[in-house]
């Protein structure tokens, strides 16, 4: 569901400004080494009259520079400059000869021999730096205390004032007054959303602890148009992170990818040549540039510039991603970092800079995300414990949010440039254009799926009306169904809120409905769920569901999953009673409560018959039991250290799947309270872990328990968690049917490799698709003990059991559709899957093992929708 969001956040600013972007005229080619032919990256290009245009030359030799008539200067360490003349916009290709003199640090041979790591002067090299990791990693002193200043600019790339020559344009010429240069690439630029943060880090090495305060943020832009807009900044910062080098993995666009000096890995990931010798400042240093040995695995490529001295310190890093890499949707990246020398000695980040380009497609306006990292105020001195004391590791000073343009500009390292600084300007100039509001109001029904009750910025929603993709749907009992929803929001109240809806089964002609009030005990930006929650809420529920479609990830009723790949058609009315109060702190640590009073009703095939010592239920349906009913009180704890969310409407999200997750439930019918029918006690226990395997890509295991530990009636009992539609879910069965194993023990294991690629990467022809593959495979252990079992003989003549589900065929016979698992006999499910097909799309091929029985679907095809870089 964010990924959707994202998309379509990026479709508003795409619409805003135009799709169809004009060229500008540019002088661009490839550089090579004239003698042996080979590439040369980091060639400095510039006019001869104005060092500031300079460019560089990508790993791959190429550059890119604006055309004016002039002299273009190509300049390498090691090789003569090369002065040519251009009068037009053209394609220029260009060989530099190596200079004569000799450098007497370094020997480069002539001519680039097959790549060895033996007696490889250049990997000897990186063991030193690599070896002396250890020494510069600040957190080896007792304490440690510092500022940071971060800025992230999210811009149209390649924009130029030749695009308002376009009708659609011409009602936004105010626009060209915030087209600018960025002064990295020399490309002009529409800056649309500028985020800053200010942060202080406290560390204590023993016992270890790490607290980062917010001391002040702000966001600004078209991201601030739409009320779940923090999901696009959200993103980008889980994305684009901070990188250190000095780390073994280095985590970037949510994958991890291997640094240059990794202790266990760098030598073999990656291939080193020894460049050149030159100053970086006042410093003489090696130059030593890598690439990954397959350029297609999530790698960096670049240069380090090491000390030439015994201290083997990185000075400056330059850090980018093959141009054949399988990452998705960028096309250039340039990250630079500088580092010095404390007075104590210890070395830091002076200067850490972040380019990203993005094109997303052809025919799409290329965007970019540039990050701005500074540091300082490094201290070493003991902290206070009552400043660690807090168990959040993440803190939020009070007026963070509230802080005025002047401290702003009294705590900016470097001032905003002018488009940055008039972003406000520009949001308010683009809300008063004619049609705006109402097209920013059905935008935001399909963003959003929440119809907005007001399209004035300055009288904002206070009910929103969904969700969309709820309001017509089908199933077996209702037939043809239709419902409408709303939801108040803080607009209305920052504390309380309200939500419900209304829906009518054309096939059984019921109206059903829910309805809920929460309170939050913390005053909410716009909805109840944000994070962390600290709320009580009581909801009314009259509505008709299949036992399976509480395992779904989204509501019910969303159209999406209405189609199934089997026919459900044992269902249940219900109507509920529910109490619950939810706490979360900010270590990642939920804890909730929960009160349930409900009655159930056989709807569709489904019936509640108690067993009466016949082999078979009869078909008369006066036997049975109309409804049961029970209350419930259930009390459960989860940890997810380091989790993060972005928020929809309808729910909240993590960002990334890479937080552990810990839980423990359990469960407590009671007999006799609030007209509940049965005692019951039901514990369940989960434990889920993303392992990443390097080049190999990530394993998911999510494993799960549960047992009942009391004499129940089947509704009572344990059933798989089942995904009947077409859809992907990666948390459940693809192949179980509805209710298909009842079980009062069970434990299970979902397994997915996801190789990114590692094998078809291999594959001639294949490659060049960039698709990535996944293996999995889920597992379902489960028993019945003797007490819960209606088949067996012991059991004929018990009332406290009923009849397994079933139906009845034509010529009045019954055949059961639940089934008594063996206890040394798993089900077992195996699954291969591409994803990344045409950047977007993913499929999934899977197999049935085990349990055939009449009817049994042994395989199937699923799809969904995934984006990922």
């Amino acid at each position: 569901m964010y990924n959707t969001s994202r998309a379509l956040t990026l479709m508003l600013i795409w619409w805003i400004l135009g799709t169809a972007t004009a060229l500008a005229q540019y002088v661009q080619g490839i550089v090579k080494d004239k003698e042996t032919d080979d590439i040369l990256p980091m060639v400095h290009v510039y006019y001869k009259d104005d060092r500031r245009s300079v460019v560089q030359t990508d790993l791959e030799g190429r550059y890119r520079i604006r055309f004016r008539k002039g002299t273009l200067v190509f300049s390498m360490a090691g090789f003569t400059p090369r002065e040519i003349k251009v009068d037009k916009a053209q394609r220029l290709n260009v060989t530099l000869n190596e200079a004569q003199a000799s450098l007497q640090e370094v020997k480069i041979s002539a001519k680039r021999k097959k790549y060895s790591r033996k007696e490889n002067p250049a990997v000897t090299m990186m063991r030193k730096v690599i070896a002396a990791k250890t020494r510069n990693d600040l957190r080896n002193h007792d304490y440690l205390t510092f500022d940071k200043y971060e800025k992230m600019v999210f811009s149209l790339n390649e924009f130029t004032s030749d695009v308002f020559k376009d009708d659609k344009f011409k009602r936004m010429p105010f626009l060209k007054d915030h087209v600018e240069v960025c002064p990295e690439t020399g490309k002009l630029i529409l800056p649309v959303t500028v985020n800053e943060k200010i942060t202080q880090t406290l560390y204590r090495r023993d016992p270890r602890v790490e607290k980062t305060i917010v001391k002040a943020e702000r966001s600004e832009g078209l991201n601030n148009l739409i009320n779940t807009g923090e999901i696009l900044t959200t993103l980008l910062k889980d994305c684009f992170t901070d990188v250190d080098i000095y780390e073994d993995q280095v985590r970037m666009l949510q994958y991890p990818f291997t640094s240059p000096i990794s202790t266990p890995d760098a030598i073999r990931f990656y291939r080193y040549f020894i460049i050149d010798t030159l100053m970086v400042g006042n410093d003489k240093c090696f130059r030593l540039d890598f690439t990954p040995n397959n350029p297609q695995d999530f790698g960096f490529s670049g240069s380090l510039y090491v000390r030439a001295d015994s201290s083997w310190r990185v000075r400056k890093v330059h850090l980018g991603i093959p141009s054949r890499s399988d990452v998705n949707f960028v096309e250039q990246m340039d990250i630079v970092q500088e580092f010095d020398s404390l007075a104590t000695g210890e070395q830091v980040v002076t200067a850490n800079k972040m380019i990203v380009q993005i094109k997303m497609s052809s025919g799409i306006q290329k965007l970019q995300v540039a990050r701005d990292v500074h540091c300082s105020g490094y201290s070493f001195t003991p902290i206070p414990d009552k400043l660690l004391r807090s168990r959040n590791d993440n803190l939020v000073d009070q007026s963070a949010y509230m802080q005025d343009k002047q401290y702003w500009e009294q705590m900016r390292p470097l001032p905003l440039s002018s488009s940055e600084d008039s972003m406000g300007d520009m949001l308010h100039k683009i809300q008063n254009m004619r049609g705006f509001k109402p097209f920013m109001w059905v935008f935001k029904a399909f963003v959003e799926n929440f119809v907005e009750t007001s399209i004035d910025p300055e009288h904002p929603s206070k009910v929103d009306i969904g969700p969309v993709n709820t309001m017509i749907g089908s199933n077996w009992v209702e037939g043809l169904r239709f419902r409408v929803g709303a939801q108040t929001t803080a607009n209305l109240n920052r504390h309380w809120f309200l939500k419900g809806y209304a829906k009518y089964g054309c096939g059984d002609e019921r109206w059903k409905g829910v309805g809920e009030l929460t309170y939050c005990f913390k005053p909410r930006a716009y909805l109840p769920h944000e994070y962390p929650l600290n709320n009580l809420s009581f909801s009314y529920s009259n509505d008709v569901m299949s036992p399976s479609d509480k395992f779904l990830a989204v509501d019910k009723d969303n159209v999406f999953v209405a189609y199934k790949w089997t026919s459900v058609r044992h269902m249940n009315y219900f109507e509920r009673f529910n109490l619950r109060y939810d706490r979360e702190w900010g270590d990642g640590l939920r804890a909730n409560i929960q009160l349930r009073r409900e009655w159930n009703e056989g709807a569709g095939d489904l019936f509640y018959r108690p067993l009466d010592g016949a082999a078979y239920p009869s078909d008369d349906l006066s036997q049975g039991i109309h409804r049961i009913t029970f209350t419930e009180f259930t009390a459960g704890i989860k940890y997810q250290p380091g989790v993060t969310y972005v928020n929809t409407k309808q729910r909240r999200l993590p960002t990334n799947l890479d937080a552990p997750v810990l839980s423990l439930t359990h469960t407590v019918g009671m007999k006799g309270v609030l007209g509940g029918d049965y005692n019951y006690n039901f514990t369940e226990a989960g434990v889920y872990k993303r392992f990443w395997l390097k080049s190999w890509g990530k394993l998911d295991c999510n494993l799960k328990g549960g047992v009942q530990w009391n004499k129940v009636p089947y509704p009572f009992l344990i059933m798989p968690a089942a995904n009947l539609s077409y859809l992907i879910d990666v948390e459940s069965f693809r192949l179980i049917r509805n209710m298909e194993f009842l079980n009062d023990r069970y434990a299970s294991a979902i397994i997915l490799w996801d190789l990114n690629g590692k094998l078809l990467n291999r594959i001639p022809l294949i490659r060049r698709l960039k698709w990535r593959e996944t293996i999995g495979c889920n597992v379902l252990w489960g028993t019945l003990t003797s007490k819960n079992n209606p088949f067996l003989m012991q059991n004929r003549f018990d009332d406290r059991l009923f009849y397994f589900p079933g139906s009845f065929r034509p010529d009045g016979s019954f055949v059961y559709n639940s089934h008594v698992m063996d206890s040394g006999k798993p089900y077992v499910e195996l699954s291969v899957g591409l994803h990344n097909i045409f950047k977007f799309i993913q499929l999934e091929y899977i197999h049935r093992i085990n349990y055939i029985y009449p009817g049994t679907q042994r395989w199937g095809i699923r799809g969904g929708l995934q984006f990922s870089f």
